[in-house]
């Protein structure tokens, strides 16, 4: 198994305070959220007793997302969810979101592969930069939900190379349009 593919353990000490161990330093809640949207799997466990508290701190991260206003359940699927406890069981909820999820993510990847096939422009050269921007941009309008659900996090908007990015983009796109000039 190789390393991306461990989850990347979390460790609660006493005081409260979570512990990278891959990395030797104390991390919060954003940061895990950043693990997870990277596409990285964690586990959270607490020291002392050795429970798996990894569903405890994934609630609270949404929560905390929720409250700061990135709104990504509606109030009507918040009242399915609660609703969905009171069935003994548990009902099919966590199936279906599940397999919910499992669609999107498939979907998303369909997509991007039909957009591939179906375009003759496929043949242009610098036709791979240009798909590169289309990913990004698609994750970015979808919130990254290829497996990583939240939205952008502090550091995502505090990043001094988006504009470093954005003259890439441009140098690349004005090249496209010099090399359709010369074809024309």
């Amino acid at each position: 198994m190789s390393e991306q593919e461990k989850p990347l353990l979390i460790k609660r000490y006493a005081s409260r305070r979570l512990y990278n161990t891959e990395t030797s330093d104390y991390v919060t809640l954003e940061d895990i959220a950043t693990f997870i949207r990277d596409g990285r799997e964690v586990q959270i466990i607490d020291l002392k007793t050795g429970d798996d508290l990894t569903r405890q701190y994934l609630l609270q991260i949404i929560a905390e997302h929720e409250s700061r206003g990135e709104n990504v359940l509606p109030v009507n699927v918040l009242n399915d969810l609660v609703r969905s406890y009171m069935i003994p069981g548990g009902g099919m909820m966590p199936q279906f979101l599940q397999s919910s999820f499992e669609m999107l993510r498939e979907s998303q990847s369909k997509m991007m592969e039909n957009m591939n096939a179906m375009n003759p422009m496929a043949q242009m050269p610098g036709f791979e930069a240009m798909q590169a921007q289309q990913k990004a941009f698609l994750k970015a309008m979808t919130g990254g939900l290829s497996g990583n659900w939240s939205g952008p996090g502090k550091d995502d908007e505090e990043k001094p190379e988006s504009k470093e990015d954005l003259d890439d983009i441009k140098k690349q796109l004005a090249e496209l349009q010099q090399k359709l000039s010369k074809l024309n």
